[in-house]
């Protein structure tokens, strides 16, 4: 058995420690010994930047040892959150527990959680290792700043809190790559340091904030320039000015190169707010791939699933399934599945159930559902993913070779008749059945609804007409700047029925090529503001005051 696949020892007398490298601050940095690590513990101890990236994969029930956030500390309370953290991992192990230690970046590089280590071993409590990756090689590598290249090059890692001035007068002396973790408002002073030691002004230098995260930004200066650099950029002055910057100091980050290399911040929705009005369940891969162009999904609900208010009709279908009813069954939606599926159970019935019927699903999404379930859909439409290219692909009724006239059509209580009249044309016989109602969901919080009507959004994603109803009547009307994007024409018709612009349509009824579509325009939005020597920034940053709190929140 591979040592990092072995379970840990039983929680019985001493308990056991694992220190955890969460990373820079993406959650997809985790290693997956980290991730199996913490599906185990019983006591996670985490560090408040890096909670939200390991508390997604904790097991249920396990004890969260909070740590206080400590946005700035002076050299007198410096040891305060260590001796904290020390506490609560020595008395959850003490009392026999799995303990997962995380930490920011890689333990190897954390004095104090080798200061943690050091107490397990005087106590007889039993630790490992889980490395992470190290903030300062992490960040970089996200700001697209090679610290080697084919030539090679001595690198240095610096922490400017606590480099002496010997560490200052030595990497100063060199011309290696210098990586200087520091905060935003001691990067300059670190730079006249490294100037002071013999570094050239002109010395190229970038400086990262917020490293791996979609609120990364990065600027490009010299070490005699930076501190202009960061006042014309208006992030500096700033009350935020105490939080870590990673700054990388040599050839190896010239502005040319890094303008090649920057392929996170230049993905086409880097830091976009996007709003989905979806349930949960349907904006799970759109929120996904939305992600993967950079963007920050925000799931708002704006309806809700109920059964229908007269299930026997529903009841009757599917006992009809299991004793040869029906030749097909038709899905038009995830919904639809879902419906289906819970009655099955309810029934004691599993997917073994359709053996004998011919299955339809609407789209990818919906046979995606269906596969889930257990079942392979027969038919999905080899064009548009609608009713209408469902019904382009159905067979008509041969009463040769369909022994069964008849299709079992489970719905919403709010479908059109399109299938149904369509099948019907094809000489079939249809048992229309409302599945579940769709009803309007609860008004989003407070501050939901506000940024929704004030402009905090960056784009918001309409994948129905009653989603864009719905939207309004919950929350308001959208403000101005934000970016409409509609799955459809009927869909696009109905946002501009209620005032709204669209300035996206997907050129197919498909949530992915909506997202898509929405990528485009922001890589198209980029790239003119690139050509036109402007500054890139997001829809919503363009709203009145917007340039007054991104400085004082960057």
């Amino acid at each position: 058995m591979s040592p990092t696949t072995s379970k840990l020892p039983a929680a019985s007398g001493h308990g056991h420690v694992t220190f955890l490298g969460a990373g820079p601050g993406d959650p997809g940095l985790l290693t997956l010994r980290a991730v199996e690590a913490l599906a185990t513990a019983d006591v996670l101890v985490a560090e408040p930047e890096v909670l939200d990236v390991v508390r997604a994969h904790t097991r249920a029930g396990a004890d969260l040892g909070e740590l206080p956030a400590v946005p700035q500390q002076t050299a007198a309370d410096e040891s305060s959150t260590p001796v904290d953290a020390a506490n609560l991992v020595m008395a959850a192990a003490r009392r026999g527990r799995r303990v997962v230690r995380a930490v920011t970046g890689d333990p190897g590089l954390d004095a104090d959680a080798s200061a943690e280590m050091l107490a397990c071993v005087r106590e007889g409590i039993t630790f490992e290792v889980v490395p992470g990756i190290a903030t300062a090689v992490g960040v970089p590598a996200y700001a697209g700043v090679p610290l080697r290249d084919s030539q090679g090059a001595d690198v240095r890692f610096v922490d400017a809190r606590t480099a002496s001035h010997r560490c200052w007068t030595e990497v100063g002396a060199s011309d290696g790559t210098v990586v200087v973790s520091t905060t935003l408002e001691t990067v300059a002073a670190a730079a006249g340091e490294l100037v002071a030691g013999g570094r050239k002004p002109d010395t190229p230098m970038t400086v990262t904030i917020a490293g791996t995260t979609t609120r990364q930004r990065t600027w490009t200066a010299t070490l005699g320039t930076v501190a202009q650099t960061l006042k014309q950029a208006k992030v500096l002055p700033s009350p935020e000015g105490h939080r870590p910057v990673i700054a990388v100091v040599g050839e190896r980050s010239a502005a040319a190169q890094r303008d090649q290399l920057s392929w996170f911040e230049s993905k086409p929705l880097f830091g976009w707010k996007v709003l989905v009005p979806r349930t949960k369940e349907q904006a799970a891969s759109l929120s996904d791939q939305l992600v993967s162009y950079g963007a920050v999904p925000h799931e708002v609900p704006t309806i809700a699933v109920e059964p229908p208010r007269t299930p026997q009709q529903m009841e009757r279908a599917v006992k009809g399934l299991v004793t040869g009813r029906y030749e097909w069954i038709a899905f038009t939606s995830v919904n639809a599945v879902k419906a289906v599926r819970e009655k099955f159970e309810e029934y004691g019935l599993d997917a073994r159930a359709f053996a004998g019927i011919k299955v339809a699903a609407v789209g990818d999404q919906t046979a995606a559902a269906l596969v889930a379930f257990g079942v392979k859909p027969d038919l999905v439409p080899s064009g548009e993913q609608s009713a209408a290219g469902l019904l382009e692909d159905w067979p008509p009724y041969d009463p040769v070779f369909d022994p069964i006239d008849r299709v079992f059509l489970p719905r919403a209580d709010i479908a059109t008749e399109t299938l149904v009249a369509g099948l019907i044309e094809l000489g079939w016989e249809v048992d229309d059945v409302t599945a579940y109602r769709t009803v309007r969901a609860s008004p989003p919080p407070a501050d939901t609804r506000e940024a929704i009507k004030g402009g905090g959004f960056d784009a918001v994603l309409f994948t129905s007409s009653s989603t864009v109803r719905n939207l309004v009547g919950i929350a308001g009307k959208p403000h101005n700047v934000t970016v409409i994007a509609c799955i459809g024409p009927a869909t696009a018709k109905t946002a501009e029925e209620h005032g709204l612009r669209v300035d996206v349509m997907a050129p197919e009824p498909s949530v992915l090529q909506l997202a898509e579509s929405l990528a485009d325009f922001g890589a198209q939005r980029r790239a003119a503001a690139v050509e036109a020597g402007e500054a890139v920034t997001r829809p919503s940053e363009r709203r009145p005051g917007s340039r007054r709190r991104r400085a004082s929140t960057s």
